[in-house]
């Protein structure tokens, strides 16, 4: 069997993966909850979640953990303009977050941990840094001393040379690749939620919470960390520089980023008015699991352009699977020669289209429908569209009787009358083939 391999966006290369302990640490970034998360952010947790399914069918432990980002820029200012608290505000996006990921069949992490509930941690890591100089003091907060950190720009390939010495940036995200020293800890402001620390009350800058929260959980080496690729910089790139920095250790060993998911070529974002949730798909009538088989499609490394046409094709094709499995007979076992194929795609830097491919093979093989059953519920594991499920077909009341008296009127000639039959097994939703040895019958599920 081919190893797992993974594309790691620190060396830029595809690496074999070597697991530091027994159970693979695996951390992702989660929803910053000041809005519904949009069909774009549904692609990277997909991602990630098809990242776990391979890890745990090559028989890895995996613990899973995932941010929920409650306090930042957006949200302050989102319970300022509606006039709650934080917590009020938050929680109904939180909420529709876990519905859309259960719609969608992804996995649950182990620990969802918020940033408002790990100020402690935040302010201890802040502390290091202060003592080992990488940060320093201001009227406005505490900041991160980016010429103090070699590698700084190293993960998104970014020059130092641009660094103005001195600059600042306050806010939580910024658009612009100009490196920049960081905030930590921001003072309180009027209006704002605060917390206490050595330097005063105030709350954590963005980048911080990430790397006090992915340690505790996970230890100062964790094996995998994931996100979307417009978080290499500047989010990844100062979870690097802030926790290399306080332990002397390597942070991550394996940085796996996901694609966009564009719609009419651009970025999907709350900024530019282009989303779509997975609420709006809803309401016009598709299944999520089809959005899901579309994401499938396209390798996570790829951009994808999401289309209305795009996504009835994913459904037709998921209906079509779900039919074929619906009519496979009888009791079976896995092939082993397909499920080798199948796994040793997905190893290949999670290729999922290819693997895609090879369901498909499957699906119209000579092999009997039992075996075949079998085998693709266990690529399943893997793409999770819900295919376990599905209930074998059986032909509805009288339905056998008609096949059986459409076969004599076939073995006279008369196929006048066995068409008339055809149509009648077609109305209760019966499908029949012709072939060589006798009719085979399929229910349209």
């Amino acid at each position: 069997m081919r190893p797992l391999r993974l594309y790691n966006f620190s060396s830029r290369k595809i690496e074999k993966f070597k697991l530091i302990s027994k159970t693979v640490g695996l951390y992702t970034c989660g929803p910053t909850v000041y809005d519904f998360v949009h069909i774009g952010n549904l692609r990277t947790y997909i991602f990630e979640d098809i990242l776990r399914r391979v890890l745990e069918v090559n028989g890895y432990k995996v613990k899973h953990v995932e941010n929920i980002t409650d306090v930042d820029d957006k949200i302050i200012k989102g319970m300022r303009e509606k006039g709650i608290g934080i917590s009020e505000f938050t929680k109904p996006y939180e909420e529709h977050f876990f519905e859309d990921l259960e719609k969608l069949n992804i996995k649950k992490a182990r620990f969802y941990p918020k940033a408002t509930q790990h100020i402690k941690e935040m302010t201890n890591l802040i502390g290091r840094l202060m003592e080992k100089g990488l940060a320093y003091k201001t009227e406005d907060g505490i900041y991160f001393d980016i010429s103090k950190f070699p590698n700084y720009g190293k993960l998104s390939n970014l020059e130092k040379r641009e660094l103005r010495q001195g600059a600042r940036v306050e806010a939580d995200e910024y658009e612009k690749e100009n490196p920049a020293d960081f905030a930590l800890w921001k003072f309180k402001k009027p209006d704002e939620p605060y917390w206490p620390s050595t330097w005063g009350d105030g709350r954590p800058g963005w980048h911080i919470e990430c790397s006090a929260m992915a340690m505790k959980y996970l230890g100062e080496t964790i094996d995998i960390h994931c996100g979307a690729v417009d978080l290499l910089f500047p989010h990844h790139e100062n979870e690097i520089a802030q926790s290399d920095g306080a332990t002397g250790k390597k942070f991550v060993n394996y940085w796996l980023e996901g694609e966009h998911l564009l719609l009419s070529g651009q970025k999907m974002a709350k900024s530019l008015g282009n989303i779509v949730t997975l609420e709006i798909l809803e309401s016009k009538g598709f299944d999520p699991l089809a959005f899901r088989y579309l994401i499938l499609t396209a390798h996570y490394r790829t951009k994808l352009n999401f289309t209305w046409d795009s996504l009835k094709s994913a459904t037709n094709a998921l209906n079509n699977l779900k039919f074929e499995v619906a009519n496979m007979k009888g009791e079976g076992r896995i092939d082993q020669a397909l499920t080798k194929k199948f796994v040793e795609s997905v190893n290949d830097d999670l290729d999922v289209p290819q693997a895609l491919a090879i369901l498909w093979e499957t699906v119209r093989s000579d092999l009997d429908g039992g075996i075949k059953r079998e085998t693709i519920l266990k690529f399943d594991q893997v793409l999770g569209l819900g295919l376990d499920e599905i209930k074998t077909a059986e032909l509805p009341k009288g339905a056998r009787e008609l096949i059986a008296k459409r076969e004599k009127f076939r073995a006279k000639g008369n196929f006048e009358e066995a068409d008339k039959i055809r149509n009648q097994l077609k109305e209760v939703g019966v499908e029949i083939e012709d072939a060589e040895k006798g009719p085979i019958w399929k229910i349209r599920t």
